[in-house]
């Protein structure tokens, strides 16, 4: 703006644009996110949809989990976002760039949220965010915390975003909870959020949050140091968490064929059945 009105005759430095412009009301500002752009249509139908089923199950003592992928972060001394308090002067020291560490490699942590006995599972990834992935989180979950809880338990209720690796598209997703299933013998009850909703899944809110604030300011140095931050996240409502690394390999690009996945049980709701369904134990006999 100086150099433009400059070359117009008008010879002014940057600083007095700068004054100038905080004289009429103007400041330097960052964007805010705040627009959610179009909803679905159905996306107050499917709120109350998801709240009704979950009071249903809870009602009748049945599990109901709220499931996603928190962000994944570079292993290493690497700077994380934040201030932790320390001696003053002596402010943790990380390497300059984020250039990923090929021998610590990354952590995806998968988390499994019990919404009604607020305590949750952190399976921390080596390899890849893929369906089995996360399955297999949700199975180390039931055999580590909910198979206690939930004794006489028939069927469970999983709440989730409608894309990644737990999406509502996704055959390996529903492949995958297809064998899960048939290994619990109960069925497994799924609702999705509406697009562009995934802030209101309420493991966002209740757990991983309180993960975020517990290990502000720290370099997560190794996978060891990420599962005793996220175990010893705790919060005044008495959220617990359990976690481990999950060291198994996760591969990409697996196409589930017609044929095999005609095989999953899977029973469309009445309502939204792309969002809401329901896949029994037995696989269907063709």
């Amino acid at each position: 703006m100086a150099g433009a009105l400059t070359r117009q005759g008008h010879a002014l430095s940057p600083r007095t644009v700068g004054r100038l412009l905080n004289e009429a009301g103007y400041s330097l500002q960052s964007n805010r996110k705040t627009k959610e752009g179009s909803a679905h249509p159905d996306r107050d139908a499917q709120f109350l949809h998801i709240s009704r089923t979950v009071m249903a199950f809870q009602q009748s003592g049945q599990p109901v989990i709220s499931v996603d992928t928190k962000k994944k972060e570079l292993v290493g001394t690497f700077k994380n976002g934040g201030r932790e308090w320390r001696p003053k002067g002596e402010p943790e020291e990380v390497k300059v760039h984020d250039f990923l560490d090929p021998e610590l490699g990354k952590a995806i942590p998968y988390g499994v949220y019990d919404v009604t006995t607020n305590q949750g599972w952190v399976s921390v990834g080596i390899d890849h965010d893929t369906a089995r992935f996360a399955v297999e989180a949700i199975r180390r979950w039931w055999h580590k915390m909910g198979v206690e809880r939930y004794r006489n338990a028939r069927k469970l209720l999983i709440t989730a975003d409608g894309g990644g690796s737990n999406g509502s598209r996704c055959r390996l997703w529903k492949v995958a909870l297809q064998e899960l299933a048939a290994q619990l013998g109960m069925a497994i009850h799924v609702c999705h959020f509406p697009p562009g909703t995934s802030k209101w899944n309420k493991i966002e809110h209740r757990m991983f949050c309180h993960i975020t604030q517990n290990w502000r300011g720290r370099p997560l140095i190794n996978h060891e140091v990420i599962i005793k931050l996220i175990a010893n996240t705790t919060t005044t409502t008495g959220l617990k968490i359990c976690a481990a690394i999950d060291r198994g390999s996760y591969p990409t690009g697996i196409a589930i064929p017609d044929d095999e996945f005609a095989a999953v049980n899977l029973k469309p709701s009445g309502f939204h059945g792309d969002w809401n369904y329901t896949i029994s134990p037995e696989r269907k006999r063709n």
